[in-house]
């Protein structure tokens, strides 16, 4: 298994060449968060970077606007979260929130790189991309999002838990445990 550090950089590869990969005529797409287009989905994944930084008193990145520069907006963020996860005396940094007291990389590593898997799945299904998610991911995010109780249920989180079909891959239950129809 990759260290906390390493799956952020991975994830925030993958889901920066996701965001290359979106055709121009499919940034206004409706994707399956739902009322988000295809263009929020990212605006949400680079707003998340900045707040998490700052829990733990580190200014964020000017980053371009998504609206004008997705893959530049996604490129300066998570470059950035990838050197101050890459630091353990910044990973190591602590900040008190819903869950107590966490360090950065728990946090990252619990939300952050989760977030890229699944938003990542979202922009795929909106844009025609690749929706494969690694099943080590697919195992990892559905085991953190099992501790995350209600918190995870209701406006601007996760949906209600859908009932996959039956004979559903772990892919498709992890995503309707989200809230999200992969059928």
């Amino acid at each position: 298994m990759s260290s906390p550090s390493d799956r952020y950089a991975r994830l925030a590869a993958r889901f920066l060449a996701l965001v290359e990969a979106v055709p121009e005529d499919r940034w206004s797409a409706p994707s399956p968060c739902e009322d988000w287009t295809a263009l929020q989905v990212v605006e949400h994944v680079v707003g998340t970077h900045p707040y998490f930084l700052g829990l733990v008193g580190i200014e964020p990145v000017e980053a371009p606007a998504v609206a004008d520069d997705p893959v530049g907006a996604v490129s300066a963020v998570t470059s950035q979260m990838a050197a101050a996860m890459a630091d353990p005396e910044v990973a190591e940094r602590t900040y008190d929130g819903h869950f107590g007291t966490r360090t950065l990389e728990w946090g990252v590593d619990h939300f952050l790189s989760d977030d890229l898997v699944v938003h990542g799945w979202d922009l795929a299904r909106a844009t025609g991309g690749d929706e494969r998610i690694d099943p080590e991911e697919v195992e990892i995010v559905r085991e953190h999002a099992a501790g995350w109780g209600d918190a995870m249920r209701g406006p601007g989180a996760m949906g209600p838990e859908l009932e996959p079909p039956a004979g559903a891959d772990p892919q498709t239950r992890m995503l309707a445990f989200l809230g999200r129809r992969a059928w």
